[in-house]
């Protein structure tokens, strides 16, 4: 999973990411898992304490109100509609 990726052998996971993606160089690939590392994007926040991959709609709505102030998404979107916390822990919700 992502934290084999981000601190054990990135190589399998890039090897697919190249299939699928032919273009992107390696320096790029390495590069990025740097970045995901430094900044905490994959495990930090609310991460540290609930989990890799855990989602909250506070989190969910934090996020889509960064797009949609951006311009990515309008602003009457339902982003509601793109996740469920049905398989989040108690703890995380």
């Amino acid at each position: 999973g992502w934290h084999d990726y981000l601190y054990g052998d990135p190589k399998p996971a890039d090897a697919l990411i190249r299939k699928d993606n032919p273009e992107m160089a390696q320096d790029v690939l390495d590069q990025a898992r740097e970045k995901m590392k430094s900044y905490g994007i994959v495990d930090g926040g609310e991460a540290k304490t609930t989990g890799i991959g855990t989602m909250s709609d506070a989190r969910w709505a934090e996020f889509f109100k960064i797009a949609s102030d951006q311009g990515v998404y309008p602003k009457t979107l339902d982003y509601k509609k793109a996740y469920t916390l049905q398989f989040v822990t108690p703890a995380a919700k």
